[in-house]
């Protein structure tokens, strides 16, 4: 019928589609369905100079989920893994603390660094994560045995202050303020 078709395109006088409110339903009613199955909410994290970070649900609620607390000193960074699963909030204190993405519960504290810790990058699959300090390492760290470094990324004259990743994660790049950058393969 005319009157349910919401949209018809053409190009160069050939028809190339009809998009009927029947069918407009039908999208919905199966992308309801993968949200029911899949999808995650929404999150975001905030953090603060006074040692706290809130786990918010934008899109449902105006209150915070959660008011997460165990830094001892301001929080600089946080981000999420690719997956949504964790997230990571680096700090002042030399600590960065990994916490679950949707509920904000404590996960576990990477320790290791001697100076405030400034940023931190997961890889592209979530498993590793990189740590810039003003103690002018970066550290690799695997989230499944996060006790101890896997290993440490020296090379810099000073404080490191920018990491991220290679789109293909063979690499990772570093910079300091000592005016360098660090390329690495891992």
């Amino acid at each position: 019928k005319k009157d349910d078709t919401v949209e018809e395109g053409k190009q160069g006088g050939e028809l190339v589609g009809t998009w009927s409110a029947a069918a407009a339903a039908a999208a919905q009613e199966r992308y309801q369905a993968y949200l029911s199955a899949y999808a995650q909410p929404e999150r975001l994290v905030s953090g603060s100079d006074d040692f706290t970070l809130f786990l918010w649900s934008p899109t449902v609620q105006k209150q915070p989920l959660a008011r997460l607390t165990g830094h001892q000193q301001a929080v600089n960074h946080i981000v999420f893994s690719p997956d949504g699963r964790r997230f990571a909030s680096a700090s002042f204190d030399k600590k960065v603390k990994i916490w679950c993405g949707k509920t904000g519960k404590f996960l576990a504290t990477l320790t290791g660094h001697v100076g405030a810790v400034y940023q931190g990058v997961w890889s592209a699959d979530s498993r590793l994560f990189l740590s810039a300090s003003k103690d002018s390492t970066v550290k690799v760290w695997d989230i499944s045995s996060p006790k101890k470094a896997k290993s440490t990324l020296p090379g810099h004259a000073d404080e490191v202050y920018a990491l991220d990743w290679s789109p293909n994660g063979t690499m990772a790049a570093s910079g300091s303020k000592d005016r360098t950058i660090k390329i690495w393969r891992y």
